[in-house]
């Protein structure tokens, strides 16, 4: 018997992002989860010829695991709004926003939601006078990109340099970002609930590609060792911060506590991963939610958005 609630589900994953490995990998869990939940589930790897598949496919809603440029970035989004298909997570602005670390900054600055200080690299620019900013270390990142696909740490004034072209080669808009010295904190956000907060450990310089997909010596801390008191409030950020970019349905935000225990948002997820490594369905467990059940209450918001 199908969950005939749902109607005929389109799972979206893969596409042409740099992210597209970990997107198939993602949207293949998913797709299993609604299987064995009796789902009418189907995969598909996104390409030119997807909207017309999904307008001539009858689909009724569409559970988005694209991550990356075309899924999380509000392209797709807005194709769907013209079909009009429900779907799932942020709609068009929240999704164009949260892909984009430069004016997440903008618009937490302006809601006084604190993030590292920063620069943008732009041809011409003193990288001396940047260093002096913002100091050694700090963070190189491509603006709109995802995965710690680009990011560098740079050290020294030759290796900004050499960070500055390799986030290049992933975004024209590329930001310098202060090198916050503390813990890695992640809270996912499902619906209108903050889920348990993570704490990230690893051995590498930064929690980058390798230690988020590959290795299996990142540590996941979660209950994270905060007082209660402390880690309510941060999820009350979380959500502040997920508010303030138009974000709905689910996501996740990343955060960085100092050792003098200030806090700093960092960015915006619209469409986490949902690996065997991933974050979300980590703190979903913790708040005793099995993977089945945070995938059926994902698909959910997708009317609950609309």
């Amino acid at each position: 018997m199908r969950r005939g609630n749902f109607g005929k589900v389109a799972v979206l994953m893969g596409g042409p992002s740099a992210e597209r490995e970990v997107s198939l990998k993602s949207g293949n869990a998913v797709l299993a989860a609604l299987k064995r939940q009796d789902v009418d589930a189907h995969g598909i790897d996104a390409d030119k010829s997807t909207l017309r598949l999904l307008e001539d496919g009858g689909f009724d809603r569409v559970f988005i695991v694209l991550h990356g440029r075309w899924g999380e970035d509000g392209v797709i989004q807005g194709a769907l709004e013209v079909l009009d298909i429900p779907y799932t997570g942020s709609g068009v602005l929240g999704s164009a926003l949260g892909m984009d670390k430069l004016r997440s900054k903008y618009l937490w600055t302006a809601a006084g939601i604190p993030t590292p200080e920063y620069a943008m690299l732009e041809p011409g620019i003193d990288l001396g006078k940047v260093a002096a900013k913002l100091g050694l270390p700090m963070f190189v990142k491509p603006a709109r990109e995802g995965s710690s696909l680009g990011i560098s740490k740079a050290k020294t004034a030759a290796e900004l340099k050499a960070a500055w072209e390799t986030a290049a080669k992933y975004d024209d808009q590329v930001i310098a970002e202060r090198f916050i010295d503390g813990a890695e904190l992640t809270c996912g956000i499902l619906g209108d609930r903050a889920l348990p907060l993570i704490r990230i450990e690893t051995d590498r310089e930064f929690y980058d590609y390798e230690a988020k997909y590959i290795l299996d010596t990142t540590r996941y801390l979660c209950p994270c060792g905060l007082p209660a008191d402390r880690e309510r409030a941060i999820q009350a950020l979380a959500q502040r911060a997920f508010d303030a970019l138009g974000c709905s349905g689910w996501g996740r935000v990343d955060f960085m506590l100092d050792k003098a225990g200030q806090i700093y948002a960092l960015e915006v997820n619209t469409v986490p991963g949902m690996t065997d490594h991933s974050l979300v369905p980590k703190a979903a467990k913790q708040a005793g939610m099995d993977f089945d059940q945070l995938v059926l209450r994902i698909l959910e918001t997708a009317d609950v958005r609309r």
